[in-house]
């Protein structure tokens, strides 16, 4: 009989302790790759959403915390705390190709909550490059609404419907085509209009800007401190902060996951320990026929590296669900509404499901080494007279 053979059916020889051993891998493993999972796709996601402002810089209240920037990519509700004259003045500095200013809301539809955004028609519609559906683009200072392709879908809603914000009816003028990005579950009013409806007054939430000359960022960034007292980011600087966030919670949760896979190892150490006393009679004979200690040896790291070979593969599956499951859950709070789509948190990449098999079987291994070299130890008298 090879090694191989020996090796499939000792793992068999007590089908119990084999499922069990298994499954607390699998549990390890699959808590692991669903939160591996949710993060590559929660930062594939974020940059898509900074990506998406087409912004060089990016004007912000001097008060804001980094939470404040994830709720700005996010598009949820962002303190008005630009003055007008402000936003005025920043867009009269040479070089400044185009100041974009957003005012942000919450509010609700059928109950549901769903995101303002107040803006100057013209200039956002240059600057996402929009395309309409259905009905024509409403102008500067008109009590009408523009919808997000996703909005429209999820209510259903039609041009010359009726919305009702704080009391004042707004009639839908257009729908916008998906755009893939989080304008698809906004609806945007005139920016005039929604300072007047939630009487704001003269107030915004950031600005987006752009500048003829990139390679000067630092001299537009000097100036437009020297105008108020803001916080001026680039596109890279807002995106790095919100990841820097995110990669603070991810090491936390992977902390936590990483004690399920310590459990589990353990577990592979007392079942291939418990292993070795059960099987001294058959090392015992294999030692008498002149079986080398490297060979008991390979048998039992071979049989842990079996564990962890089968416990990734069923942990990649368990993932999987689990994350498909507990995305949409986990996204209903406003620190995860960044995350977009749920179903953007369930794909798996190659190089993920290459990384977490390898780890799975390392684990393993390191798992079973200690029991393997106790079992390499054993002479065939000592095998034998201990049964």
């Amino acid at each position: 009989m090879n090694i191989l053979k020996l090796v499939s059916k000792n793992l068999l020889r007590r089908r119990g302790r084999f499922i069990f051993t298994l499954l607390g891998m699998t549990i390890g493993m699959a808590s692991f790759v669903a939160l591996l999972s949710m993060s590559d796709n929660l930062r594939s996601e974020v940059t898509q959403q900074a990506n998406a402002m087409g912004a060089d810089l990016v004007i912000t209240s001097r008060t804001n915390c980094p939470f404040v920037l994830m709720s700005l990519l996010a598009g949820d509700d962002v303190p008005e705390a630009i003055p007008m004259d402000v936003f005025n003045q920043i867009s009269a500095i040479d070089g400044v190709t185009s100041a974009v200013p957003h005012l942000t809301m919450g509010a609700s539809i059928h109950g549901a909550i769903v995101s303002l955004n107040g803006i100057l028609p013209d200039e956002m519609k240059t600057h996402r490059e929009w395309q309409i559906q259905a009905g024509t683009f409403f102008r500067n200072g008109d009590y009408s609404v523009v919808v997000g392709y996703r909005t429209a879908f999820s209510f259903n809603l039609e041009i010359g419907d009726i919305l009702t914000f704080r009391g004042v009816d707004f009639p839908i003028a257009a729908i916008l085509a998906s755009t893939g990005t989080n304008d698809d579950i906004t609806v945007f009013m005139p920016l005039s209009v929604l300072q007047d409806t939630y009487d704001t007054g003269e107030y915004v939430s950031f600005i987006a800007i752009t500048v003829d000359d990139v390679t000067q960022i630092e001299q537009y960034k000097a100036a437009i401190l020297d105008i108020a007292n803001v916080t001026v980011m680039t596109d890279d600087e807002l995106l790095g902060s919100v990841l820097g966030i995110l990669g603070s919670v991810n090491i936390t949760l992977q902390m936590i996951a990483a004690v399920a896979l310590l459990a589990a190892a353990f577990g592979i150490i007392n079942t291939m320990m418990t292993a070795i006393y059960e099987r001294r009679r058959e090392i015992g004979i294999l030692r008498a026929m002149g079986s080398k200690s490297s060979t008991i040896f390979t048998i039992f790291v071979l049989e842990s590296g079996l564990y962890g070979l089968l416990g990734g593969l069923t942990g990649l599956g368990v993932g999987y669900v689990v994350s498909y499951l507990a995305a949409p859950i986990i996204g209903q709070n406003q620190f995860m509404d960044v995350m977009g789509t749920p179903d953007v948190a369930v794909s798996l990449s190659v190089s993920l499901m290459l990384s977490v098999l390898g780890l799975s079987v390392l684990i393993s291994i390191i798992s079973g080494l200690y029991p393997a070299w106790r079992a390499s130890k054993l002479t065939p008298m000592e095998a034998i007279r201990n049964v």
